[in-house]
């Protein structure tokens, strides 16, 4: 009988959704810096932080975890976003820069509801794969570990589910493929995790962002509902005006969710689909 701790007793259980793409070559981290939203110019080896891709109007394409193994090899770690899609359309910057980008489908992203063995706060544990990595995803929430393997941990529908719920919680908005493109990171309230930069130089969308930044013209940001009954992606309203929508859901995880709303949109109660939700409090913890 194995001694190895299930997933149903504080094991590691398959994340189904993520996917990794790593990026290797002398101008790795160079590529990175020009073409993502985060500032990586005070990332050590060993660390990571919360980035992704915009469209040059301003819109996320992707958002991930990118964690840097060395001065030429980085690992972005995605949520939903479809992996071999992000590898071409990123291919087409390559011009001369001195870097590969590939997808790596042999390797296993895998949650625990526990804290990590080494890793520690934007510090990750580990080297690669083979050996396995570490990363602390717990917060306010509660300890959470996602690890890094070429083996693979068992599925468990419930608890990946949980985990989704815990994502939405902390303000990581899982985003469906159908939704690249169509939301600003001031939007998506993404200066809770410090996803992108107002400071560092060029890169696809900055002035966008910038200007929404500088300007204070940052309307509506990410709110956290919760339902009476499992809730859908669509608009959401009051009881009193159903027909004029406030806002939009765009994750969901059973009766929560995360809906681009208005700033100044108050405290309800509102209803997504003719089901009653309310606004619940987001976690901290998960800025990296």
């Amino acid at each position: 009988m194995s001694d190895k701790p299930s997933a149903t007793n504080g094991g590691y259980f398959a994340i189904p959704e993520w996917s990794a793409i790593s990026l290797r070559g002398e101008h790795a981290t160079t590529f990175a810096q020009a073409q993502f939203m985060g500032d990586l110019a005070g990332l050590a080896p060993g660390h990571w932080q919360w980035n992704g891709w915009l469209t040059p109007k301003g819109r996320l394409v992707a958002l991930f975890a990118l964690l840097k193994l060395d001065e030429t090899s980085l690992l972005l770690l995605l949520p939903d976003a479809d992996p071999g899609g992000l590898v071409a359309d990123l291919g087409r910057f390559r011009f001369r820069s001195r870097v590969e980008i590939a997808h790596e489908p042999g390797w296993s992203i895998d949650g625990r509801f526990g804290a990590p063995e080494s890793a520690r706060g934007a510090a990750f544990a580990g080297t690669g794969p083979d050996t396995g990595l570490e990363l602390d995803l717990g917060g306010e929430g509660g300890p959470r570990t996602l690890r890094v393997t070429a083996q693979g941990a068992p599925g468990d529908p419930a608890l990946a589910a949980r985990w989704r719920q815990q994502d939405l919680a902390h303000g990581l908005p899982r985003l469906e493929a159908a939704q690249a493109g169509q939301w600003t990171p001031q939007q998506l309230s993404l200066e809770r995790l410090r996803a992108y930069s107002v400071h560092k130089g060029c890169y696809p969308g900055q002035e966008i962002v910038a200007r929404t930044h500088f300007l204070g013209q940052a309307k509506r940001g990410l709110v956290r509902l919760g339902g009476d009954a499992a809730l859908a992606t669509g608009p959401v309203a009051t009881p009193e005006a159903p027909d004029r929508p406030l806002g939009q859901v765009v994750s969901v995880a059973g009766s929560e969710a995360l809906a681009v709303m208005p700033l100044d949109a108050g405290n309800g109660p509102f209803q997504v689909q003719d089901v009653a939700c309310r606004p619940l409090p987001l976690f901290d913890g998960l800025a990296r």
